[in-house]
């Protein structure tokens, strides 16, 4: 093949290409929102504490982190109530147990777990609609007394849980 042969058909190749991707449309998100562009609003209902074991601040805690999340990492307006998409539940389990027995039947690490029941509703796409339940945890070394680290612990589970709850439902991962 000549040389202006090879320039010829390199040329029709890139023109091809730049003809052929207009046409293509992929779904994507910088913030990993993968919705429905009907959807463009979403309520956050009070998630109350139903657990055994009740840390006083956990429901407010959870609801605004949530409610944050959604507000950080997608385009949504927020509405009190009746939102595109629905976000409600309770938290249902909150419970420190022992981890790593050593010697002597003593634990080295205790483990707080946090878990949650969900109930998310999409107006716009039903068939996207689930109840489901999360949980998260984190471990901490025995010596150490919950009520000391408890605020820390929570904090960190409840990024966990939201972060979990986010893909499950905007992102659909």
């Amino acid at each position: 093949m000549t040389l202006k042969v090879k320039h010829l058909i390199s040329v029709f190749t890139v023109l091809m290409v730049f003809a052929v991707i207009p046409s293509c449309k992929i779904g994507y998100s910088f913030t990993g929102a993968n919705l429905s562009p009907q959807v463009k609003t979403y309520s956050v209902y009070y998630f109350p504490n139903r657990a055994r074991l009740v840390n006083p601040t956990l429901s407010q805690i959870f609801t605004e982190e949530l409610r944050e999340k959604l507000r950080r990492q997608t385009s949504l307006n927020e509405f009190s109530e009746n939102g595109d998409i629905e976000f409600e539940g309770q938290i249902v389990g909150y419970e420190v147990r022992p981890m790593s027995i050593q010697k002597e039947d003593m634990a080295a690490q205790n483990r707080l777990t946090i878990t949650v029941k969900l109930k998310f509703t999409n107006h716009k796409e039903p068939e996207a609609d689930f109840e489901r339940t999360f949980s998260a945890f984190e471990d901490y070394d025995s010596n150490l007394s919950i009520s000391d680290i408890e605020d820390d612990l929570c904090l960190d589970i409840v990024k966990k849980l939201t972060e979990d709850i986010f893909n499950a439902t905007i992102a659909n991962w």
